[in-house]
């Protein structure tokens, strides 16, 4: 017997779906020379403080006396340290090291943590959505509550309307690159501290916040270390896509009613969970995202946060000067376009393929709720970037 939940999700997951039809395009027109402001890779290489604190690990892999083997499941201390002093308390967020657990990646935690959840928990998701927070509830056999976000209401979702006990929240958010204040983020949290619901709170693209009224964290907000658990990558942040390094925060606050009875917390549980599953992430990850934390490896990740974010900027005034409506891409590194001509968003998406050769990723591969738009990333180099919208200039 196989788990029948697995039968429930789409014949393909959206990004392949891409990677398809665009692979079909490119045997047929090999021509065509493709520019993909699609898929959400970065392409800037990795910061030089980066490059050089992982040439260092791989010297003392080399030799006996600083070789490491398994690390310890959480992730090693130096790191751990550098993150609770830089990301937390800096910002005045009193978060402890063994709260944090290191990973290799946001999207593995992010699918992952539910495990820790009963089958009967009901999940609310924002409409459009991250895949990964769906599909990986639909294979353990739970029931989704989708909560709209639209152009009239901000992107922004309205509290659900029927008890819910997890809530996912993704901001900035991927795909529509919109935000929350803080006012708008303590709803979400007032709410759950009265409703006794978790937030699973993803701040995968915190670094590219420019607005001043948009946290950087859930747990600036008053109350969220009793109800939030929150995840970090260093792939947009730092071009750890292919590195793999990300951490997740699990505070020891965080406890359902019936942990608080067994005297246990999602912490402990969290913990068990990883020391069974996972063996750690790798020593050279974990020396290479320690090295950002350093004054030359700050500035130069804020260089790189500011490369990608001058495309967002060129995009979004390019595009909107030719008569696109254009959402997002001010304190995130993705924008959220509407289709013309009340087009859906695989229209428009092969439109773009074929007329432009330009690849997008269409909205309704996120949701309902994303049909009629498209996701487009500043992830690309500066001067395929420009080349894509004189191509789209062109489209009429």
């Amino acid at each position: 017997m196989i788990n029948e939940n697995f039968l429930k999700l789409s014949g393909a997951y959206l990004f392949s779906e891409i990677a398809r039809r665009v692979n079909v395009f490119k045997t047929q027109h090999p021509e065509a020379g493709i520019i993909s402001l699609g898929i959400g890779d970065v392409t800037q290489p990795l910061c030089p403080a980066v490059i050089e604190a992982l040439h260092k690990a791989v010297d003392e892999m080399a030799v006996a006396a600083t070789f490491r083997g398994y690390g310890p499941e959480r992730g090693y201390n130096f790191l751990r340290e550098a993150i609770v002093e830089h990301d937390f308390r800096a910002r005045g967020i009193n978060i402890e090291a063994d709260e944090v657990f290191v990973s290799d990646g946001a999207k593995s935690d992010t699918g992952n943590f539910q495990e820790l959840l009963g089958k009967d928990v009901r999940i609310a998701v924002t409409d459009p959505v991250y895949p990964v927070y769906v599909d990986s509830n639909v294979m353990a056999g739970r029931s989704i509550v989708k909560l709209p976000c639209k152009a009239e209401n901000g992107f922004a979702p309205e509290l659900p309307g029927e008890q819910v006990d997890v809530v996912y929240l993704c901001y900035p958010n991927n795909p529509t690159g919109t935000t929350l204040t803080r006012e708008q983020l303590k709803v979400w949290v007032d709410y759950a501290l009265s409703h006794n619901a978790l937030i699973f709170y993803d701040a995968a693209y915190e670094a590219y916040i420019q607005s001043d009224d948009v946290p950087h964290s859930i747990y600036e907000i008053e109350g969220a270390k009793e109800c939030a658990v929150e995840f970090h990558s260093y792939s947009k942040t730092a071009g750890f896509t292919g590195i793999r390094c990300g951490y997740t925060v699990v505070p020891k606050e965080v406890k359902s009613e019936e942990l608080k009875v067994k005297n246990s917390s999602l912490n402990q549980l969290w913990n068990r969970r990883q020391s069974t599953k996972f063996n750690g992430t790798s020593y050279l990850s974990q020396r290479a995202a320690e090295a950002i934390y350093t004054p030359e490896g700050k500035a130069q990740v804020q260089a790189t946060v500011g490369y990608y974010m001058e495309n967002a900027r060129l995009m979004r005034e390019a595009l909107t000067g030719i008569g696109f409506t254009v959402y997002g891409g001010k304190d995130a590194p993705y924008l959220w376009l509407q289709t013309p001509n009340g087009m859906t968003s695989w229209e428009f998406f092969d439109k773009m393929l074929q007329k432009a050769h330009v690849v997008c990723t269409p909205g309704a591969g996120f949701g309902s709720s994303g049909e009629g738009f498209v996701r487009l990333t500043a992830f690309g180099n500066r001067e395929q970037t420009i080349e894509a919208l004189e191509r789209i200039k062109t489209l009429g």
